[in-house]
């Protein structure tokens, strides 16, 4: 059996945000029983004008091959009506983006994905949750690719997502 590999994944949504994000966390966490949570963070739209995004990065250990998890991520952003003709920057229902597999470095897969060193709503998440992780190309910790970051950091924390309940049937 192949080892098993420690993941990373950003989660966004500015429609429906808070129900959207539960959802997909709650799925997520059915899938990968260990799964952690940042802190999630509050930020305007980059790139375009439109609500504010929620943000918050996720981890967990997995036997999946990353073709595996970035299907997961596309049905479970499917679910809530993701609308990819909009272009990078829109509003969404629901962005997932698989940020690291293990150290692994692969182009074509987009590992580690981009936008860890290029968006505080990413990177700050990351830092929360695994500040003594290396990225790795740089070699950097996440914690010092956070303390170096140079963009505009115009966001804030908001309450944690609930999790624990989503599957309660309230009827």
């Amino acid at each position: 059996m192949k080892a098993s590999v420690r993941v990373y994944v950003s989660a966004g949504s500015n429609i429906d945000p808070r129900a959207n994000l539960e959802a997909a966390c709650a799925a997520l966490k059915e899938r990968y029983p260990d799964l952690e949570l940042s802190p999630v963070y509050e930020s305007p739209a980059e790139g375009f004008s439109g609500p504010p995004f929620l943000n918050l990065v996720v981890s967990f250990r997995t036997n999946e091959a990353p073709e595996e998890i970035l299907e997961a991520l596309a049905e479970r952003e499917a679910l809530v009506g993701r609308d990819r003709s909009g272009g990078k920057f829109a509003s969404r229902t629901l962005d997932l983006d698989l940020l690291l597999y293990g150290d692994r470095v692969d182009e074509a897969l987009k590992l580690p994905h981009p936008d860890i060193e290029r968006y505080a709503f990413v990177l700050k998440p990351l830092a929360d949750l695994a500040p003594h992780l290396r990225h790795p190309v740089s070699g950097a910790t996440i914690a010092e690719l956070w303390r170096s970051f140079a963009h505009p950091r115009q966001f804030s924390k908001v309450q944690s997502l609930c999790i624990q309940n989503a599957d309660r049937d309230d009827s």
